[in-house]
């Protein structure tokens, strides 16, 4: 037999290399080997991914940057979306599930006591509005021209006042009187202890007396106001990290809305308890009193926002998307933070520029405004009139969100009819009242201290089949999925339908 043919490689045969660092035997062309030409799916050349080494160190840096970034966004898309199953959140337990009646009436009365103390001492307390007066008596020839000069000032009288009431002389008739306000201070400066204001009028029917009032905020209520909201700060803190540590070992996709809005409205009455109010008592400026009108506009629309958001995302159970559940919201309360944010900075600014002017009397520019403003709040009023009456006829016969809706209704009603009440009274008691109403929602709303032990019992099938019987691991129990009251399983109506089948 003649000897085999020798194998040579041709030009496209293909050859043999070893790939560095791995010492592998890697083929380029299979003729070589198999004696047939390369398909196409071998006959690729080797690229750059094939080879590490050759690729720029500074996209392979980009890319590992941009692959982390990925997955830190999927992770956090992952705990803010809730779990899409057939049963409504796997929510985080409240301490507001396992209250019977008696702790709601203690949780009530807790408040009320509460609130009662800050009322208590904004009677006891020094008077707010601290005023001194000047009368002149005119006759038929005196001109009303008047040299008024102030009490003695510093900045614990925070802003200065200038009345006057006019009696109008009518001979034979009752006399007429009538007052508006001379100048106003919104801030009293360091350097001067005294103003001294000369005062003319024209063109004015004739008077029998004019009666000039300084009015001032006491230095007393100024100290108190400060240990107040230090006081609150402080306090608003404390039930803050506690509510945060309380939530820790739950997922912040397991968190219920009121929960997620708890975490939001805590800070922001931080803000608006405003820990920088004592710098309006070392610096001669405007801006930390704007900063405070800031920090109250932003809270109390938050909380209109929360409002909202909870009476409509307790009736819808499933994703929340932006466009069509919090866009309408925030369109809505976003128009009267803006509304109400222009007008305080309008009257600001020119009140600073003119200590003589009256937002009363410039009605051309703000009237359009304050028009603007109410049909707003009107909207707001009607939009949240309707949820809650959606929610209530909806939500009435289901066991915890029920529970849910009636204690954020009563509480929340009481509140507006106090704040109402006590609009026109004591600055302490309205601060009271709203850090009261967030501190008791935090607690109501704050898991208890074995509610990770319970719900890891209640989910795990380890321990939770030890107590079923063998015909409800097999066909399922009667009362998986029924409803609870009060924290308690009723299973006596359930049994008995088990029994007579």
């Amino acid at each position: 037999l003649p000897p085999p043919p020798k194998l040579s490689p041709e030009p496209d045969s293909g050859t043999l290399f070893i790939s560095k660092g791995t010492g592998q035997l890697n083929r380029v062309g299979s003729t070589l080997l198999t004696g047939r030409p390369d398909s196409p799916r071998d006959s690729r050349r080797p690229d750059r991914a094939d080879y590490p080494a050759f690729d720029n160190p500074l996209c392979g840096e980009l890319k590992h940057i941009c692959k982390r970034i990925k997955e830190t966004y999927k992770e956090i898309k992952e705990d803010l979306t809730p779990y899409k199953d057939d049963r409504y959140y796997r929510l985080a337990p409240m301490r507001l599930y396992t209250l019977s009646k008696r702790h709601f009436v203690l949780v009530f009365v807790v408040f009320f006591i509460c609130f009662g103390l800050t009322v208590l001492i904004g009677i006891a307390g020094p008077k707010v509005i601290d005023s001194v007066e000047q009368t002149f008596q005119l006759n038929n020839n005196s001109k009303p021209n008047f040299n008024l000069s102030s009490q003695p000032l510093s900045t614990y009288n925070q802003q200065l006042w200038l009345t006057c009431t006019m009696e109008l002389d009518q001979q034979g008739k009752s006399n007429f009187a009538f007052s508006l306000i001379v100048l106003k201070f919104l801030f009293l400066s360091i350097s001067f202890s005294h103003f001294c204001v000369s005062v003319a009028f024209k063109n004015l029917p004739q008077m029998k007396s004019f009666k000039f009032k300084w009015k001032t905020y006491n230095p007393a209520f100024s100290q108190v106001e400060i240990w107040f909201r230090f006081v609150f700060v402080v306090l608003t803190f404390i039930v803050t990290c506690l509510f945060a540590h309380s939530l820790r070992k739950f997922s912040m996709r397991d968190w219920g809305i009121e929960q997620k809005w708890m975490s939001i409205l805590l800070p922001l009455l931080l803000l608006y308890n405003d820990p920088f109010f004592p710098l309006s008592f070392l610096i001669s400026s405007w801006f930390p009193g704007m900063l405070d009108d800031l920090f109250q506009s932003l809270f109390l629309c938050a909380l209109l926002l929360f409002w909202l958001c909870v009476y409509h995302g307790i009736r819808v159970q499933g994703e929340r998307r932006c466009l069509t559940f919090y866009f309408p919201k925030l369109i809505i309360v976003g128009l009267l933070w803006l509304a109400s944010v222009t007008l305080g900075i309008w009257q600001t600014v020119n009140e600073l520029h003119d200590p003589t002017y009256q937002y009363g009397v410039d009605t051309i520019n703000l009237q359009g405004m304050k028009i603007f403003f109410l049909m707003v709040a009107a909207v707001y009023i009607l939009y949240l009139l309707f949820l809650i009456i959606r929610a209530c006829s909806e939500l009435r016969n289901m066991p915890y969100v029920d529970l849910r809706l009636k204690f954020l209704t009563a509480l929340t009603f009481v509140v507006l009819i106090i704040s109402i009440v006590i609009f026109y009274l004591q600055f302490v008691s309205f601060y009271g009242l709203l850090n009261f109403y967030l501190y008791t929602l935090a607690f109501v709303y704050s898991p208890s201290k074995n509610a990770l032990y319970e719900s890891q019992l209640k989910d795990n099938p380890a321990f939770s089949m030890l107590n079923d019987s063998d015909d409800d691991v097999i066909y399922g129990s009667d009362y998986e999925e029924m409803p609870l009251q009060n924290g308690q399983a009723i299973r006596a109506k359930f049994k008995e339908e088990s029994d007579s089948d």
